[in-house]
Formats: structure tokens, C-alpha cells, sequence
């Protein structure tokens, strides 16, 4: 996993300075997990839900993380931008939330999901569409989110949440899971549970299509304009010709105007069963107490079966691929290198040449381009992008500063390439990254959202938090040699896929020939 993983680990755990100076050896380090494991508490339900509870009870508060182990990538064909939907629908409330009156609500969400259908079916037509049947449906179709508007009370679910002492709330859609947050005094516990649960069991498609019509100005304003947002959309499109990393997590426009709650909803029959969600529990909270409070709530999510993994892998890439946008701004470079999934062993190794590259201003390339050459703004060079979950991207990043070029920039980043690869990095480097992994790991997390937030991924990536530790390990196994043996197997030309934002001046209007015609 990438170092912004680890950081999650240490003071997550409430581990004092010292505590990690103990832990140096593996001795100590068993002997503090084994510690943990007393104050951590994992339960499958029955429907195969998963629960984390990790007891801190210095303050009587307690965090929540729900992560469900789908995101962007698992967008079906032709719908992208499914995923980040639900996203936005989280907060619309549930059947008891978020209405004056359900049961009549219920019945306009099935007129408006009719007329829609009827309207997007005859918009659809490529041959024999009648736009003023198309005109007539929309009509429709829009009469009918207006009488369901009329049962929506806005916002109630944040309200309530607010109401009762939430810090946080939030959700997030990445390209390998969504995830749901917020804190909570822990005497709010069962509030939260019963909240939590029914949106998860029973979702709303509460204003979905006004909904939809925000996710496109998200896109217009993430991407469409936005040259650095367009640029790595095209890049990733470029990088990846078969996975589901090449397609935007927003969504390509045409997709996200189409989707429909229907289709939603058939994405969260698959993706949101109890087997492929986990929920992590961290503060003032006894597992004892708690487990059979939540287990009551979220255990009466009826089970489904464990979604399909996914079949799609990305064939080996045998030439170099480039993109150019020219445009009259600011001039960029991006290039990026196929690598494995988390799961792979050479992971820390990775996590050492990031580090060594790009953390801080003692780091390789900003003492080169940006403080000795004085040619770029910024640049980075970073893991795991865009996901890590299936095989993602080690990519190199830069902007230069006036009077230099995007070549410029790539031919930097390739000389400090090409110095990982043929010569060793010193000690320092390699021991500078091992110290700072473990600092990180103190400086953190220093809250209980961020132990949820990890023990939810871990025990999601690979069946067991105490990963989180196991980490370590991998960390310290790093060799001088393996940052070369890995630089030099994925850093090659045929691996290769780079971007660019060239300036080019904006065309000059046309002007009328001064001469005139006689």
C-alpha cells in the first residue's frame, strides 16, 4: 500500500514515541498488536456483514467508517458514474427521513421513474425520433419530480445527525470503494446504527435526477474545464485500453446524463449486500455492549450473494503512448508506469521510491527541477494511481515555470530515473524513508476517524486489520537493491504512457480584408 496508508497506523493506536521506538524489533511490535487485539473486536454476521469495534475510551466519543468494496471501477458499461451517485444520495434520508409522507412518495418515485423511462426511450431513438413527442414526454417526466418534490423535506438526515452532535459527516467515491463517515458522541450510538443501516437497507432515489444534474456540473467543473482535469482523463483513457481504470470516476458526460434511478438501483442490489461492506467502530464503545445493538441494525440486511470479482485485466502495453492537448494555458507533464496491485510483494518498494522521489524538499525531484534547475513549479513522483486495488500506475508529475517546456520536464524526471536505476540510493535515503514511514505513522492519525478509516480498509484489502502492523515489516525489508531491481523492470520505454499541456496562443479573430473589394 501507498505511505498515506501507513500513516494511518501508528497513532491511530494511540502509540507514544516511545512505544514506537520499542517496536522497532518484532518482539515488541507482536508483543504491542497482541495488545490491540485485546481492545479489538471482529464480528461476521450472519448476512456476511462485517464489524469492527476498537475500544478507546478516552473521550466519550466514538467515529464510524462504512466502506463498501465498490467504486468507480465497477461501474457497469455504458453507466459510468453510478457509483459516485450513491455518494450523493446518502444524505437524501431513508423511508422514515426525509419525508412528510412515504407512502404517497413511494407511489411519485414510480411515476416519476415511468415517465422518465418513456421519455428516455423515445430520446434514445436514432431513427424515427418525434420531437414533439420528446417534448411531451419531458413534460411529463418533469411534472412528475415535481409532485414527488412535494413530500421531500430537505436535508433531515444531515439535520438530524447534526442535531445530535455529528462531527464530519461525509462520503467519498474513489475507483476502488465508496466510503461513509462521520463521529458522534458515543451515547448516540444506536441513533447512528439505526441511521446508518436503513439507508444502507432501504435507499431512497430521493431527487436522483436533480442529483444527476449536479454530478454533470461537478464534471464540467473537475474536467470539462479544467485542462489539468481533462488531461488526466485522457491520460488514463490512453494508459488503460481494457480495465475500468480508464474511465473517469465523475463519468463521461453522455453516460452520467442517462443514468437512471432504476439502474441505480440495480448497482445497489449487487454491490451494496451485506458480504461486501465493512464497518469500523472506533472510541468510546464496549464490543460486549455494542455488538449485539448492531448487530440487531445491521444484521437485518437481507444477505446477497458476494459480487463477481472483476474478469477485466489490463493486457501487458508494448510501445510508448503519448497525448498532447495544446491549449493557450498553463503548460504540464504527466507520465506514468503500469505496475501491480497492492497485493504485490515488491508494494514497499514502491512506497520507498515515491518517497525517496518526492517527500519533502530534500527529496530527489524537487531539489533537482524545482530548487538546482530552477525549471519547474512542482514535481512528484506517486504510487497507486488511480487506484491500487487492481493493477494501477506509478506516475511522474510536473508543472514548469515560465520559459521552459513540458519536454523539459520529462527529460528531468528521466535523468533522476535513470540515476534510480543504475545506482544505488545511499543509506541515508533508504534509512531517511524508513524513519519517515514510522514518524508518519505517529504524526497521522491522531483521531478515532482515522483508526475506522484503517481498520475498515485493511480488514477489506485483506481479511485482517492486523495488516496495519504487518506493514511495518515490509517497510523495513527494503533494500538498496530492491529500488533498483524495480526501477529497473517497470521504468522501461514500452511501459510507458505521458501527457502533456503544450501553450499554444489562442487563434486571433478574423478580420475583414482592410482593402475591400473594388
Amino acid at each position: 500500500m501507498r505511505i498515506s496508508r501507513l500513516v494511518a497506523i501508528t497513532l491511530a493506536f494511540g502509540l507514544a514515541a516511545g512505544v514506537a521506538a520499542r517496536a522497532q524489533d518484532s518482539g515488541s511490535l507482536a508483543q504491542y498488536l497482541a495488545g490491540f487485539e485485546k481492545k479489538t473486536t471482529v464480528k461476521v454476521l450472519p448476512n456476511g456483514l462485517t464489524l469492527v469495534v476498537c475500544e478507546r475510551p478516552e473521550a466519550p466519543v466514538f467515529s464510524y467508517y462504512t466502506l463498501v468494496d465498490a467504486g468507480s471501477a465497477d461501474d457497469p458499461g455504458g453507466e459510468s458514474g453510478l457509483a459516485h451517485m450513491f455518494e450523493h444520495m446518502a444524505f437524501k434520508g431513508t423511508e422514515q427521513i426525509g419525508t412528510a409522507n412515504y407512502p404517497a412518495e413511494k407511489i411519485a418515485l414510480a411515476k416519476v421513474e415511468s415517465a422518465y423511462a418513456a421519455y428516455d426511450a423515445e430520446y434514445r431513438k436514432r431513427v424515427g425520433q418525434d420531437p414533439a413527442r420528446l417534448a411531451q414526454l419531458e413534460k411529463v417526466f418533469e411534472d412528475a419530480q415535481d409532485a414527488a418534490e412535494k413530500f421531500v423535506i430537505p436535508n433531515q438526515f444531515s439535520i438530524i445527525a447534526e442535531e445530535n452532535g455529528q462531527v464530519g459527516m461525509n462520503a467519498a467515491t474513489e475507483e476502488d470503494a465508496t466510503e461513509f463517515f462521520w463521529s458522534m458522541p458515543s451515547n448516540r450510538l444506536e441513533l447512528w446504527a439505526y441511521m446508518e443501516s436503513a439507508r444502507i437497507n432501504h435507499p431512497v432515489y430521493r431527487e436522483f435526477y436533480k442529483e444527476r444534474d449536479v454530478v454533470q456540473e461537478e464534471r464540467r467543473m473537475r474536467t470539462d474545464s479544467n485542462p489539468i482535469g481533462a488531461m488526466v482523463e485522457q491520460f488514463l483513457a490512453t494508459a488503460y485500453i481494457a480495465h475500468h481504470y480508464r474511465v473517469p470516476a465523475v463519468g463521461w458526460e453522455s453516460e452520467i446524463s442517462q443514468v437512471s434511478a432504476t439502474e441505480a438501483d440495480a448497482f445497489h442490489k449487487k454491490y451494496y449486500v451485506p458480504s461486501n461492506l465493512v464497518i469500523a467502530v472506533v472510541g468510546d464503545v464496549k464490543a460486549a455492549d455494542a455488538m449485539p445493538m448492531l448487530t440487531k441494525y445491521f444484521g437485518a440486511i437481507p444477505a446477497g450473494p458476494m459480487p463477481e470479482p472483476m474478469t477485466t485485466v489490463e493486457p501487458p502495453q508494448f510501445a510508448e503512448k503519448t497525448v498532447i492537448i495544446r491549449e493557450p494555458t498553463q503548460p504540464s507533464y504527466l507520465e506514468g508506469y503500469h505496475r501491480p496491485d497492492y497485493r504485490d510483494p515488491d508494494d514497499s518498494v514502491y512506497d520507498a521510491i515515491s518517497d525517496i522521489l518526492s517527500n519533502g524538499r530534500t527529496a530527489r525531484l524537487y531539489k533537482s527541477l524545482v530548487r538546482d534547475q530552477k525549471i519547474a513549479a512542482d514535481a512528484e513522483g506517486f504510487t497507486g494511481f488511480p487506484g491500487q486495488k487492481y493493477p494501477g500506475l506509478f506516475a511522474f508529475f510536473a508543472i514548469p515555470v515560465p520559459g521552459h517546456t513540458p519536454e523539459q520536464m520529462r527529460e528531468a524526471i528521466h535523468k533522476e530515473i535513470d540515476k534510480l536505476k543504475n545506482t544505488d540510493v545511499s543509506d541515508e535515503e533508504l534509512q531517511m524513508f524508513k524513519t519517515r514511514a514510522r514518524a508518519d505513522l505517529l504524526r497521522g492519525l491522531a483521531d478515532n476517524e482515522g483508526l475506522a478509516h484503517a481498520l475498515a480498509e485493511y480488514q477489506t484489502r485483506y481479511g485482517d486489520w492486523r495488516e496495519l502492523f504487518r506493514e511495518l515489516d515490509r517497510v523495513d525489508k527494503v533494500s538498496k537493491a530492491d529500488v533498483r531491481r524495480v526501477a529497473n523492470k517497470v521504468f522501461v520505454a514500452s511501459n510507458l504512457t505521458s501527457a502533456r499541456i503544450e501553450f499554444t496562443p489562442p487563434a486571433q479573430p478574423q478580420t475583414p480584408d482592410a482593402g475591400g473589394a473594388n
